[in-house]
Formats: structure tokens, C-alpha cells, sequence
């Protein structure tokens, strides 16, 4: 009964986590899904692969209606022998978005349990972390993976902590199942951020442990380590080797060409520039909004409200008021070093109140190490506006180049601080009454010293962002005085208001201090006010309203085809589209038709080059090569327009010349006059061909595409001669096997990006079939890790109860 009692308290959490994510949420309820954008592109990308799954039960583990052809790696691929994913799927059992949200409070639950705290202070610090602006924000465009990895990281730390702690058996059951869950995340980014996390902690521990010289301990905790990370990375095999497989393809890997676009030698030798990478650094300054959202106007589609200077001015002038209210419901209020903002990272004052009088009241050095993760977070995260670590971290330290938004890695510090906060308000009640008051006043001053401090300086700034200019040439230099006006109204407005949050908190416990509030009470109001803050910032960003939530159906099928769509779907060929405004940033066509474009992080490395060094400059023969057949224009007044291209070269053809080049330089600069219809070119320092270079070419030969899957195309080839054949379809490596009439075929990487074979004379069965090795494998190292977990789990939940029945 003692037990049974025990749990009672973490059920009723686990009720209120559920409630909370789903009144949060509330439109899921009724059947609507969120709205994600990112979602979206992702919907169009993975079209093909979702149909070919539903028709034949299958996994394609290639698709062909992206950027010319990719795995489906990164796009949602299911693995076999996942049984770690099964058991993220039964966390995940809320409906969408809700089901993230419930696992960041679920998360951040058990890292407070590892530290200590009680079960009621212990859901409001779940709460506070979960609503954190910046992790509401990434459900509300859909970066669902990042969101995911996020969910877990608490639950890491929680489990490396217990270790370290010496409870070995808890501990490391936690790591082995909570890193498994993180890497299934499949967000490489958050998890490298977590590892760094890791390493600071890793340091704070050892350097205790060597100062008590318990060696024999250090080295029990290194072997809990290694047995629960081998274990966590072998259920996670699959998705690891298939993505560090595809990481080689992508734009995320190092270029081939020493050369850029327009001629002029490469000088950086990173995978990813270094603008790119500090594209989104956080402003030194900007960090403040921390503290006090709407510092920097908050985003760049900020609802500045009708009594804003901004409508006010504009209704003045004579447009409608309507039209104006609907404006100024999206004003680019953000005025920040960045390009585009979706939210401010807004913690919490009342959280950061409390963060700062965990310094008061926690006699524990571990109040240290996790100021030391937010610092170090927070200063990565100023990127090039703070490049003496910045530079170090990209040139020294291994990997941290391959990931750009640096700003991301404030995710640390929006976990350490609402850590320590809770930590801070769990030790303030064991205090006695001198020394409550004396945490409270300092923590108070403090919080206040700065907000005050930022009331006091607003006069030094300009409100003026680098978009101002853009902005006055579309709507006029009257728009940018009363967008600062109104930027300036919002900078006020929020300092106060955090103000006033940090006012009743500090109320709130000066009154349990003087004994006219109970302990219960004042943990419940300091709570929900700390809920209540960030739920009302939060709220500005991603709200229930029509234009984030929809109906199933308009979520689930996202886009409608347009005329141009519905008249190229009527030609049942195969071929390619390319959709010129869109470029390769949009996979809208990809919803509909096999296309060259899509969106994704890490896109195909060679079809991005293809596109910056070729089709941006209207090399109409390499749109030819990649049988692109249809080009979608948009006219003045908005409408798509298909243009038939009679030109393509159709799914596969011979050529008369073989051109032979010894680096990819060579091979990208051949196509700018490449005749791709009588000729190819092989860089022979890739490709092995030792066959002619000049081929006589039947004026009869033919390779036909007769039977068309993503993973499995089948070709009839007539010709009176030997030749070469070079197939209109994306060169990847690992996976795909050619056989002519059966028998194994090597295939060529040609013309930069397409397949290319070696026929011989007379009628041919040419099949390309994708059988990806890395998944076979993958799939054998995972089956025999998941049941070493489940066995290890076993052994260590009798071991730990018999301990239990013991004490």
C-alpha cells in the first residue's frame, strides 16, 4: 500500500501533463491538425514513397519525385526490427502536436525527480520548460524532428546524472533507453548539442571523482557507458549508418568543386560556408528578449493590435480598416541582427527570477554546472556576432560545421535555467525564515536591477532594422516612423510587463515568508504565474485559430493542383518538372510530379551544384539530360503556365562519344557545351570505363522504359551495335544494381549526376533495382540490440527490486 501510495502523486502528474497538451492543443479534439509548414514540404517530398507503402506494403527506400531522385533516408523511411521507434511510438499515443508537448514535460519530469524535487514543484518546472517560447514555436512551423530531440534530452541527463551518482543500475537502464529515444529522434544537430552538454557534466563529475581518487568507481561508471551507448547506437543502426551513407551525398558533405559558379577559386573548404552556418547568430544584446519578449519587436510577423501607431496612421490616410487590421496582424516588427524570426527565445521572467535565487539558496556546486551549460550555450549561440569561439568551434572542433543556425543551441539554456529555477524555488522553502528573506530580496534586486536597467536605456537605441529600407520602398518612409514608434511601444511595454510578473512573484513568497500564505498555496500561484507568462507569450506565436489549425483533409493533403498540374498529369509518361519559381526550394511539384525540385536540409550535393552552375544559367541541355520535360512558369497575374519542353532526351538513350575528364571541375565545366543527346562525360578518376571513347551509333537504337517503380525500373535496349547508355536517372552509389538480361552490370557515374552503362550489341532486359545493403545490415545490428536491451532490462529490474526489497 506504502508503494502503491508513492506512485499516486507521479499518476496525477502524468494526468495533468496529458490535460495540459491537449487543452493546449485543443483542436484536436475535434479532428483538426495543426498547420506545419515545414510539414507541408515534407507531405509533397514524401508523396511517392507514402503511396508506393500504402499500395504494396513496401518500403521503396528511394523516390524519384525529388530533387531528380534520392533515399528516403531523411524523408520518414521505416526500418526493419525498429523496436525503439515502437516504443517512441507508444509515448507519442496524443494526437499531434500534443503528443511533443507531453514528452517535453515528461522529459523534464523525470530530470527534476533525479534532482530531488517533490512532485508538485517538480510539474510546474515540467510545465515552464515545455512552454518555453522557442520549443512552442518549432511545433508551430513543424520542425517536429528538432522538437523531438528535444523531448528527450532531460531524460539523458537525467539518466548519465544517476549514474554518476552511483546508482548503476537505474542509471544506466535510463542512458541506454533514453539515448536510444534521442537518437531515433533523428535530429542529428540537437543531439550533438546535447553531447556537448554531456561533456560538460561528464567534466563537473570527474573532477570530483579525481579529487576523491575513486578510480574503481570512474571506471564502473565508464563501463555502464560504453554497454548502454553501444546498446542505444545499435537499436538505432539503421538510421544511423543509412544517414551517415546519405551525409556523403548531401549538401552536408564536403564539395568536390574547387571552384564556385562563376569561375573564381573556393576559399572555404568547409562543407557548409561560414555565412551560412552564422546565418541566424543571436544578437548580443538580443538576448535580452530572454527576459522580456517583444525587446527586438519579437518577429518579423508580429500582431502589432488596432491601437498600434502603425494602423492608426494608416486608417488616418483613408485605406479600410479592415485591410489595415489584417496588416498590421503580420507587421515585421522584429528589428534584430537575423534575418527571419519566428518568436523571441523567451524563457520566462518569473523562471529567470527564480533561476537567479537558486544562487541563494543552493548549497550544492551543482547550481554551477548548469549555469555553465546555459552560459556556454548562450555565447555559442551569438555566432559571428561573438567569433572567437565561434571560429574555434568551426575550424577545431569535429562536426560543429556540419550544422548551421547557431542560434539553436540556446536549447541548452532554455534546459539548465528552468532547472536551476526549480532547484532554486525547492531549496528557498527549506530555508529559514533570515535566510528566505535575504534569497528573496537579492533574487528580487537583481532581476529587477536589470529590467529597470533596461527601461532606463531604451533611448540608446534606433529601433531600425537592416529591412527598413525594403520596407520604406514598398509601403513609404511614414510606414518605418511608426513601425519604431510601435517597436519602441513594444520594447516598453513587455519590460513592464515583465515587471509585473516578477512583482507578484516576489509577493507571493514575501507573504509565505510572513506566515499569511501556506507553502502549498504559494508554490501553486508562483507556478501558475510562471505557467501563466510564458502560456500568454506563447500564444502570440502559435495560437488555435483557422490559420494554424485545419481540418484533417487540408492538412493531410495539402496541396490542389492547379490547370498546369492537371494537364501534365493527363501525359502518363515518365518524365521530369521543373518549377521555375520555386527553383529547388519547394516541393510542391513533388506532390503531384516526378520533379528536380523539393526541400530539405540536406539536399542531393550534386543537383544543388547541377542548379547553381548549370541551370541558373539556362543550360537548356542539362534540363534536356534530366528529361525535363515540363516547365512550370508563373505569369504577371499569378497563374502557372506548363511549357512543353520537345527537346528532353526521354528516360534513357545511346550516345556517340564517351568524354573522359580527371576532376570534377572538368566534368561540371564539359556540360556548359555538352551536346548531351550524342555525348558523355565521365570523370575517370571516379569512374573505372575503359571502353571506346567513340561509338558507332545505330541510327535505330532504342532503350525504352517499360516498367516504372521507385525502386525497380525495367528497360528493353535495341541495338544493331555495342554502346553506351546513359539513363536520365539520379547516380547513387551505395544500393542500386544494374543487370543486363540478369547478369550484374557496373554502372557509371555520368554527366555529373545520371547512370550510365555499357551495352552490348542486340535486344536487352535492363533492370535497376534499389537493394540497400546498409538497410540489410542495419536492420540484423538492431534486431540483436533491442533484444540485448530488453534482456539487460530484465536482469536490471530484478536486480533493483530485490535491492528495494532489501532496504
Amino acid at each position: 500500500m506504502k508503494k502503491i501510495n508513492a506512485i499516486i502523486p507521479h499518476l496525477l502528474v502524468l494526468v495533468g501533463f496529458i490535460i495540459v497538451s491537449l487543452v493546449y492543443f485543443y483542436p484536436v479534439l475535434q479532428g483538426d491538425k495543426i498547420y506545419q509548414s515545414d510539414i507541408v514540404q515534407y507531405t509533397g517530398m514524401a508523396k511517392e514513397q507514402n503511396d508506393f507503402r500504402k499500395e504494396t506494403n513496401q518500403e521503396p527506400y528511394w523516390t524519384n519525385s525529388a530533387f531528380g531522385g534520392m533515399p528516403t533516408y531523411q524523408l520518414g523511411a521505416n526500418y526493419p526490427n525498429d523496436g525503439i521507434g515502437m516504443l517512441d511510438d507508444a509515448l507519442r499515443f496524443l494526437p499531434r502536436p500534443a503528443d511533443y508537448l507531453f514528452l517535453y514535460f515528461l522529459g523534464f519530469y523525470i530530470l527534476l525527480m533525479v534532482l530531488k524535487i517533490d512532485p508538485l514543484k517538480a510539474f510546474f518546472g515540467a510545465l515552464a520548460f515545455g512552454l518555453s517560447t522557442y520549443l512552442i514555436i518549432i511545433l508551430g512551423v513543424g520542425h517536429n524532428a528538432k522538437a523531438h530531440a528535444i523531448a528527450y534530452m532531460p531524460m539523458v541527463i537525467a539518466g548519465v546524472m544517476l549514474v554518476f551518482q552511483r546508482k548503476y543500475i537505474l542509471g544506466g537502464l535510463l542512458t541506454m533507453v533514453a539515448a536510444g529515444l534521442e537518437i531515433n529522434a533523428n535530429h542529428f544537430q540537437m543531439t550533438y548539442y546535447l553531447l556537448l552538454l554531456l561533456a560538460i557534466i561528464a567534466i563537473y563529475y570527474t573532477i570530483t571523482i579525481v579529487k576523491n581518487k575513486e578510480y574503481k568507481e570512474f571506471g564502473k561508471i565508464i563501463g555502464v557507458f560504453v554497454i548502454a551507448g553501444i546498446l542505444a547506437i545499435g537499436a538505432n543502426a539503421t538510421n544511423l549508418m543509412a544517414t551517415s551513407e546519405y551525409a556523403k551525398f548531401s549538401t552536408r558533405d564536403k564539395s568536390e568543386l574547387t571552384v564556385n559558379p562563376d569561375g573564381t577559386p573556393k576559399t572555404d573548404s568547409n562543407a557548409m560556408s561560414y555565412d551560412y552556418i552564422t546565418e541566424y547568430s543571436y544578437g548580443i544584446a538580443e538576448s535580452l528578449n530572454l527576459i522580456a519578449p517583444g525587446l527586438f519587436g519579437g518577429s518579423n510577423n508580429e500582431n502589432l493590435g488596432v491601437e498600434s501607431e502603425t494602423f492608426q496612421n494608416f486608417v488616418a490616410q483613408g485605406y479600410p480598416a479592415d485591410q489595415v487590421k489584417s496588416f498590421v496582424e503580420h507587421a515585421p516588427a522584429y528589428w534584430g541582427n537575423q534575418p527571419i524570426v519566428a518568436a523571441p527565445a523567451y524563457i520566462g521572467v518569473v523562471v529567470f527570477f527564480l533561476f537567479v535565487m537558486a544562487f541563494f539558496v543552493e548549497k550544492r556546486s551543482i547550481k554551477y554546472l548548469f549555469l555553465a551549460g546555459a552560459i556556454f550555450s548562450l555565447v555559442l549561440s551569438w555566432g559571428k556576432n561573438f567569433n572567437i569561439i565561434t571560429d574555434f568551434f568551426i575550424n577545431y572542433v569535429p562536426f560543429y560545421n556540419k550544422f548551421r543556425a547557431v542560434s539553436s543551441i540556446q536549447v541548452l539554456l532554455e534546459l539548465c535555467v528552468p532547472a536551476l529555477a526549480i532547484i532554486g524555488l525547492y531549496q528557498f522553502f527549506k530555508q529559514d525564515e533570515k535566510a528566505k528573506w535575504n534569497a528573496l530580496w537579492k533574487s528580487g534586486a537583481i532581476t529587477f536591477g536589470i529590467l529597470i536597467g533596461l527601461f532606463l536605456i531604451k533611448g540608446l537605441f534606433n529601433f531600425s532594422s537592416a529591412n527598413d529600407s525594403m520596407y520604406a520602398q514598398a509601403y513609404g518612409p511614414e510606414f518605418i516612423r511608426t513601425l519604431k514608434i510601435d517597436r519602441e511601444a513594444l520594447y516598453t511595454s513587455d519590460v513592464l510587463r515583465s515587471m509585473l510578473f516578477v512583482a507578484l512573484a516576489f509577493a507571493v513568497l514575501y507573504l509565505f515568508i510572513k506566515n499569511k500564505m501556506k507553502e502549498t498555496t504559494a508554490i501553486i500561484i508562483v507556478g501558475l504565474l510562471m505557467v501563466f507568462d510564458l502560456f500568454m507569450v506563447d500564444k502570440r506565436y502559435v495560437s488555435n485559430n483557422p490559420n494554424q489549425f485545419k481540418s484533417a483533409s487540408q492538412v493531410d493533403i495539402p496541396f490542389q493542383a492547379t490547370e498546369a498540374d492537371e494537364m501534365i498529369l493527363s501525359d502518363t509518361t515518365y518524365f521530369r518538372v521543373f518549377e521555375v519559381e520555386a527553383g529547388l526550394n519547394s516541393a510542391r511539384s513533388s506532390y503531384f510530379h516526378q520533379s528536380i525540385g523539393g526541400y530539405h536540409a540536406a539536399k542531393p550535393r550534386r543537383m544543388q551544384q547541377l542548379f547553381d552552375y548549370q541551370i541558373t544559367k539556362n543550360n537548356v541541355r542539362v534540363l534536356n539530360m534530366l528529361n525535363v520535360k515540363y516547365v512550370i512558369q508563373t505569369d504577371e497575374n499569378g497563374e502557372k503556365l506548363p511549357l512543353v519542353n520537345a527537346a528532353a532526351n526521354g528516360n534513357a538513350w545511346f550516345v556517340e562519344k564517351v568524354a573522359l575528364v580527371k576532376s570534377a571541375n572538368e566534368e561540371m565545366k564539359a556540360l556548359d557545351s555538352l551536346d548531351t543527346k550524342k555525348e558523355v562525360v565521365i570523370n575517370s578518376l571516379v569512374g573505372d570505363y575503359k571502353g571506346a571513347t567513340t561509338i558507332v551509333k545505330d541510327s535505330t537504337a532504342t532503350i525504352d522504359l517499360m516498367d516504372y517503380q521507385p525502386n525497380h525500373l525495367k528497360y528493353v535496349a535495341n541495338n544493331a551495335n555495342a554502346g553506351f547508355g546513359v539513363f536520365s536517372e539520379m547516380y547513387y552509389k551505395n544500393g542500386w544494381i544494374a543487370t543486363i538480361d540478369g547478369k550484374e552490370s557496373p554502372i557509371y557515374n555520368v554527366n555529373y549526376v545520371l547512370r550510365g552503362l555499357e551495352i552490348p550489341a542486340g535486344k536487352h532486359t535492363i533492370e535497376f533495382k534499389f537493394e540497400p545493403q546498409v538497410v540489410k545490415t542495419g536492420s540484423s545490428i538492431s534486431l540483436m540490440s533491442t533484444i540485448g536491451m530488453i534482456l539487460l532490462i530484465g536482469v536490471g529490474v530484478y536486480f533493483e527490486s530485490k535491492r528495494q526489497n532489501k532496504v
